[in-house]
């Protein structure tokens, strides 16, 4: 640094460095030389005898000679500079002259050091414990020190005494010989010290994967500069294509668990303090983070010598030739050349370690979320609110240090600009580019503060918006069967409106400061020359060009101090969500020690969901009594809807919050079945073993219990058949036989089951507690909530349960015994609904022999399997290059491209006149007196100013494209996947379209046209940088085309492997979205069953694949712009070297001065023309992706012209079925074969058979779900298929087996379109028996309704999605299974209603309780998709040989 700063002719510079120098005279080096070459020739002795001695007591070294590329090097240095030292002092000795002592010492000490190397060397066993001994690294590291300080007054005395014969003296060129080999000692032995402590501190950890070491572990110093531990993989990319499995591991630093540790450990440790998480973070990566600040900091010391020197060399090319002048220009050259090297390396290796430490940080925090999120209880967690946090915040952070050295460089730089101004021009005019820098900061604090306001606004309507879509796509199926996806389309776009708003108003505040930064330096420029012409200060060429630069790189501070303060605001927003939302209270189960009778002690206590609520008049449950259930006990818990049966069940697991009393006590582990099925994304055997070992009998003896034997014979692939998101393509029955199996095999001591009987036909729930509770739980204790009172008699213990509060406990023949009971009212509710199958037919009527037999539709075991689940396909991407069609499609998006070329021409202009602003002012001021100062400022204005104009105009116009375009894309997705068939939603998981509408939307929002633009301008610019340099040096034309070859073949050839890396990025991010919603879903179960650290590993494992694809594409474009950065580099060392050949006559000295002031930026240009086109093509494919969504197969018109129905259609309801077959898929078994019948209009209509028999496809038959093969069904003689799915679907009324509620207001959920009044609202209310319900809240039908209903219990739901369907008066109305959660009292209540309110309606009934489907008018029994029976009930059961009548004596039996 001294020697280049000498270079520059200021008096106070030279004297502080002359008057350094003089203090270190040579006598006072010698002395320091001669005492550390002593010390440290003691300290390798006394190291080696003890290490010898050592090995001698211990146990034999094994020698492996294992020459590793960077081992030879270090070998090869130390003989190097052992034999320069040992040969000057012979060759001293030989010439009769003195030997220094100093030369004798380091000969003496460079002997000992290489015979301690060859010795540890040789003693290293192996790679993983292959490291420098502490005393030869400091050995190395203190000779390097002497070594630059001996280079350094070599260099100052040159150019001091401009004579080259000071090169030549021996012990000089012994000097600068030894330098460069002890710069790669030094650097050898630190990094070796510093990796393997950390390699030997993780070693008993990694001995099971140290095969799967990652390349970048076990590659040396050399690779990891020039990044050629990519180069297999390149290789292989180039090769084929890139596939997951063929990227490497990632160093275990960078793994989730690794990194987590670290973090949770810092956490511990900063607790105490306020900002936990902040501090935490960077003590977590405070050895990364200071390691990466050191080459920030070199990186922007190397950038601000090209300003130094570029003064010199521009007076250089204004002298006259002759040699010294001619060495002088190459040593000018070589010294720019070496900068431009440091600042490109030091760089790549700064943003590289930037992200390497973004990815560990936010593997970590995405850990933590997902802990947090399985821990919190109380149903407080919100998939919508995960999918942001992980999705922006957690990116956000990551990000963030990337930047977060700007924070203290940003004081440097401007102090190294300063510095430099005040040389050039001295003190006024610096304090003038001081004051116009410090105004143009304060210009941008407040748009920065709005900035980071409508930044965080965009993110709230995000949130909002990903919430919608989360909660949409969960409910498509609903929305479509009501055709109520248009509408909630609507409100989807009307939220996106909202986003948009704030997003214009953010992007538009991005542009005003886009615009200060291109100006500022124009602004600083101005005032500064301006300045220097008022106090008359001469400027020339040299000074002109000079500040030009130091303006050009002032530019960064003055652009990041916003975008610093925006960062740093943006990312604190995301630290306090993430904090707010880690530190959430999460209650930890607590261990009781095991009594030996009890199994579940019940303490006096009080519980409540939402003890914030005001309105909360009283406890969701209270507990007055204390109850004891022994082990082996069967407790079975009964009451009507809402009586807080499921509340009760969460109290006794701890999932509610208990406000006073005793705490429940569970003794033994637990198992739950809770009354809303949750199925994982896998096979059902895997549902079913749920992370235990597989015991086949045990396993077979579970499956046949839960009746699922006859299921899997139906199934293509049995049990190892793939169920979709949540069980998607799975019957009712199917999901709640499959968790109650999944309890069964856990195998615990105490079961809890929430209503397992409800989703079951009558044999199938018969047979499932004889089997299950009866026999498999023979032993254990069992709390159960059931509907079905037939089943309360075999409990040892029944709990009834009214508004919260248990009013009996008692066994079940107590109970019957007490006529004015709560309990004696359901029973007699219970015996008024088995009044209509008495009336038809006794039980007297059916053979005894009968009894006790499985009553089951009998036919032959199915061979050829009829069903099969479809298997979730992988995600599809796209192969090869993003297609051109991507990319118009993209720019054509917003005014068909027409603005585009408008931008081009602006940033054209702006180029012209910033580069003629510059060169008039070197042009003006080359010759004294060639312009007046008033015409050299004014006109210099005018440039500057025309040029802020189009750089205005051109951020405007490109604000106004990014906006237009994301939300043109936006609703081409939105509008394809809402008219999409309802089977790729069973087909696709939610968090592939989440992700394209969170992640990539946000890429295309504000990342794409930016980055889009940033690549255009980017090469504008460096094709007018490479037409001034060819203009100046004819040759480095030629030499730019033969550089830019080479640059589009590294381009190419690295984009093959980039962009497949880039595309796997996307595709593993879905499933850390799916397992997180997943796991939210079933938290209570996970942490039931004591699965947290099963699902935690699985967890870590998708977050490290995310991870390994995102380090490997980071550094794959480090890779290609060391290489392209080192070219440029050599370009302009040409054409400084041309320049210095070239005569001074030829030369026009302006041009020339400007060539070299934009050739300085020439590397970070190309370096930015690399990155964004690596990167264009990588966020490209986030459009890609969108667009993939834009173009899914519709389903049917909505409307059809030519057919639309009469607007009172149906008027009767009849329905026709024509010789029906239906099929899922052609590669699959018809499953409804040939059914013909007649449903009559204004009839009841009950469908019955078992699991798989057709009557859900039949279902979905007639809302045109799923298109018939064959055959047609009819409606008033209208044929389905002819006509459009709105005008079809809007006049079908349907309440779904899974009641599905939004989140929004009791009155938005049961009117979505706003089509009726308050008082008809309520009048369903109170035929629904919810008024009572809904009054309690004193918002009444505002009432609040959370995410899926959760603060509803199943029974409301369903009651409120029957007052819906009522609410809409449909001519045909389907209930599939629409009162299965409702006790019996109210299902009485409700099948009265149905009948008195659809009087005049087709209805089709789907139940497994009989009494609601005797009272039919006609009975269909389905058999494996053919019609078995179809008569009035009354006949079907004179026949005791039918299926129907069979049923019904079974549940009459059951009853009884």
């Amino acid at each position: 640094m001294w020697g280049f700063c000498s270079l520059i002719d200021f008096s106070f510079v030279f004297e502080l460095y002359k008057g350094a120098f003089e203090v270190l005279e040579f006598p006072s080096m010698a002395a320091i030389l001669n005492t550390g070459n002593v010390s440290f020739f003691l300290w390798l002795f006394i190291w080696g005898f003890a290490d010898i001695l050592k090995q001698t007591r211990g146990e034999r070294t094994r020698f492996s000679i294992n020459f590793s590329r960077f081992s030879k090097i270090t070998l090869a240095s130390n003989f190097i500079i052992l034999i320069s030292h040992i040969g000057f002092c012979v060759y001293k000795f030989l010439k009769h002259e003195v030997v220094p002592s100093e030369s004798v010492t380091s000969a003496l000490t460079w002997s000992l050091a290489t015979i301690v190397t060859v010795y540890s060397f040789f003693s290293r066993r192996d790679e993983h414990t292959r490291k420098w001994p502490w005393v030869l690294v400091l050995f190395w590291c203190f000779s390097m020190i002497l070594d630059s300080v001996s280079v350094t007054f070599i260099i100052f005395n040159y150019l001091k005494s401009k004579n080259m014969h000071i090169f030549l003296s021996k012990s000089n060129l012994v000097d600068m010989a030894t330098f460069p080999f002890s710069i790669l000692l030094c650097f050898d032995g630190l990094t070796y010290r510093v990796t393997k402590k950390h390699e030997e501190l993780d070693e008993p950890l990694l001995q099971e994967t140290s095969k799967d070491t990652s390349a970048f572990t076990k590659s040396g110093i050399w690779k990891r500069v020039t990044f050629n531990w990519l180069n297999p993989l390149f290789e292989l990319g180039h090769a084929q294509k890139l596939e997951f499995n063929h990227v490497p591991s990632i160093p275990e630093s960078e793994t989730a668990q690794e990194a987590a540790c670290l973090l949770e450990e810092s956490l511990q440790k900063q607790k105490t303090r306020g900002s936990v998480l902040t501090m935490a973070i960077i003590h977590a990566i405070r050895q990364s983070l200071a390691i990466n600040a050191i080459f920030a900091g070199v990186n922007t010391l190397a950038s601000y010598m090209g300003p130094i020197l570029i003064t010199s060399f521009v007076n250089y090319l204004s002298e006259d030739d002759n040699d010294s002048s001619y060495q002088k220009g190459i040593i000018l050259s070589c010294i720019f050349f070496l900068a431009k090297t440091i600042e490109s390396l030091s760089q790549r290796q700064w943003y590289f370690g930037a992200q390497r430490i973004g990815i560990r940080i936010r593997a970590a925090l995405i850990v933590l979320i997902y802990k947090k999120s399985l821990s919190v209880k109380y149903g407080t967690t919100s998939n919508g609110n995960i999918v942001n946090l992980i999705n922006m915040d957690v990116e956000k952070i990551g990000e963030f240090f990337w930047h977060i050295h700007g924070i203290w460089l940003l004081p440097i730089q401007v102090l190294l600009a300063l510095i430099i101004l005040y040389m050039n021009l001295g003190f006024a005019p610096s304090m003038a580019a001081l004051i116009s820098t410090i105004l143009v900061m304060i210009i941008n604090v407040p748009l920065a503060n709005m900035q980071k306001d409508f930044q965080t606004k965009v993110m709230e309507s995000k949130d909002s918006r990903i919430k919608a879509t989360s909660e949409i796509l969960k409910s498509m199926r609903v929305l479509k069967l009501h055709s109520w996806q248009s509408n909630f389309k609507k409100k989807l776009i009307a939220l996106r409106e909202k986003e948009q708003n704030w997003l214009k108003k953010y992007l538009y505040t991005c542009s005003a400061i886009a615009f200060l930064f291109w100006t500022s330096p124009t602004l600083v420029s101005v005032s500064t020359f301006g300045v220097c012409i008022f106090l008359k200060i001469p400027l020339t060429p040299s000074v002109v060009y000079s500040t030009l630069a130091t303006f050009r790189i002032l530019q960064d501070p003055i652009y990041n101090l916003p975008d610093l303060v925006s960062m740093v605001a943006q990312t604190k927003v995301s630290l306090d969500r993430i904090k707010d939302f880690i530190i959430k209270d999460s209650t930890t189960d607590q261990d009781f020690v095991m009594e030996q009778d009890v199994a579940i002690e019940i303490e006096p206590g009080e519980y409540a969901w939402d003890t914030n609520d005001l309105d909360q008049r009283k406890p969701t449950i209270k507990i007055s009594q204390k109850i004891k259930i022994p082990k082996g006990y069967k407790v079975a818990i009964c009451g009507s809807v809402g009586a807080g049966k499921s509340s009760l069940l969460c109290s006794i697991l701890g999932e509610i919050p208990r406000i006073s009393g005793g705490r429940i006590k569970v003794f033994g582990s637990k198992a739950f079945v809770p009354q809303s099925a949750w199925i994982q994304t896998g096979t059902i055997r895997d549902n079913i073993l749920f992370g235990r070992g597989m015991n086949k009998g045990f396993y077979d003896e579970v499956v046949d219990g839960c009746g699922l034997d006859r299921d899997f014979e139906t199934l293509v692939d049995g049990d190892l058949s793939v169920v979709g998101e949540r069980g998607l393509n799975l019957s009712g029955g199917q999901k709640q036989r499959i968790q109650l199996a999944r309890a069964l095999y856990n195998a615990s001591d105490v079961y809890i089951l929430d209503d397992p009987f409800s989703a079951v036909d009558a044999h199938t729930g018969a047979h499932m507690f004889k089997k299950c509770l009866m026999n498999l739980l023979d032993k254990k204790t069992v709390v159960y909530v059931t509907h079905q009172l037939e089943f309360l008699s075999a409990a040892d213990l029944v709990l009834v349960i009214k508004d919260g509060v248990i009013v009996q406990s008692r066994n079940y023949n107590d109970l019957i015994a007490d006529p004015t009971s709560e309990f004696a009212r359901q029973i007699a509710a219970h015996s008024m609904s088995l009044n209509p199958l008495h009336e038809t037919k006794t039980l007297t009527t059916f053979p005894q022999t009968n009894h006790g037999a499985p009553l089951e539709l009998k036919h032959e075991p199915c061979r050829t399997r009829v069903g099969s689940i479809e298997t979730i396909p992988q995600e599809e991407s796209q192969s090869g290059r993003v297609k051109f069609s991507v990319y118009s499609t993209f720019i054509t998006s917003a005014c068909k491209g027409a603005l585009v070329p408008v931008i081009l021409i602006c940033h054209t202009l702006f180029l012209a006149l910033q580069m003629g602003s510059n060169y008039w002012m070197a042009w003006a001021t080359e010759d004294e007196g060639r312009v007046s100062s008033k015409t050299l400022i004014e006109i210099f204005v005018v440039l500057s100013g025309g040029s802020s104009l189009f750089i205005l105009v051109r951020a405007f116009l490109l604000s106004v494209i990014a906006i237009k375009t994301g939300q043109n894309l936006f609703l081409q997705m939105i509008n394809s996947v809402f008219r999409a068939p309802v089977s790729f939603f069973d087909s696709t998981p939610s968090s592939r379209i989440l992700n394209r509408s969170s992640t990539d939307q946000s890429t295309v929002d504000v990342d794409v046209p930016y980055r889009l633009a940033g690549l255009v301008f980017a090469i504008i610019q460096l094709l007018s940088i490479i037409l001034l340099m060819s203009h100046v040096a004819w040759p480095i034309f030629l030499l730019c085309i033969i550089v830019i070859a080479i640059s589009i073949w590294y381009q190419a050839y690295y984009i093959t492997t980039a962009r497949e890396l880039a595309r796997m990025i996307g595709i593993q991010k879905s499933p850390i979205q799916h397992h997180f919603s997943e796991s939210i879903s079933g938290a209570l179960t996970v942490r039931c069953f004591n699965q947290e650290v099963r699902f935690l590993n699985k967890c870590l494992k998708v977050i490290d694949d995310y991870s390994r694809v995102t380090f490997h594409n980071t550094a794959t474009m480090e890779w290609l712009c060391v290489r392209i950065n080192f070219l440029f580099n050599l370009v302009f060392f040409i054409l400084l070297v041309v320049l210095v050949h070239l005569p001074r006559a030829s030369i026009d000295h302006s041009l020339a001065g400007l060539a070299v002031t934009y050739g300085l930026s020439l590397n970070v240009l190309q370096a930015w023309v690399i990155w964004n086109l690596c990167n264009v093509e990588n966020k490209m494919i986030s459009v890609e992706r969108i667009l993939q969504f834009a173009n899914i197969p519709s389903e049917a018109p909505e409307t059809i012209k030519d057919y639309k129905p009469e607007p009172n259609w149906p008027t009767l309801g009849q329905i026709e079925l024509k010789d029906l077959h239906v099929q899922y898929h052609p590669a699959l078994p018809t499953v409804l074969k040939g059914i013909t019948c007649i449903f009559p209009g204004q009839k009841k209509i009950g469908v019955v058979g078992r699991t798989g028999c057709g009557k859900s496809t039949l279902i979905q038959a007639l809302f045109r779900v799923v298109e018939p093969t064959k055959g047609c069904i009819l409606i008033d003689g209208i044929d389905v298929s002819k006509i459009g799915l709105h005008d079809l679907r809007s006049k079908l009324g349907i309440i779904p087996q899974d009641p599905t509620l939004f989140q929004g207001t009791m009155r938005t959920n049961l009117d979505p379109l706003e089509e009726h009044s308050d008082c008809e609202i309520w009048e369903v209310l109170n035929k629904c028996r919810l008024a009572d319900i809904v009054r309690q809240n004193k918002r009444l039908l505002d009432t609040p309704v959370a995410e899926d209903g959760e603060n509803w219990s199943v029974g409301q739901r369903q009651l409120v999605c029957l007052a819906r369907a009522l609410l809409q008066k449909r001519s045909i109305l389907v209930l599939d299974e629409a009162t299965a959660s409702i006790d019996t009292e109210t299902d009485n209540i409700m099948q009265k209603t149905i009948r008195e309110e659809t009087s005049r309606c087709t209805v089709i009934t789907i139940a497994h309780r009989i009494p609601t489907i005797v009272d039919s008018d006609l009975v269909l029994v389905l058999d494996q998709g053919e019609v078995a029976e179809y008569d009035s009930p009354a006949r079907l059961q004179e026949d005791a040989s039918s299926a129907f009548s069979k049923l019904v004596n079974e549940f009459l039996r059951r009853s009884v």
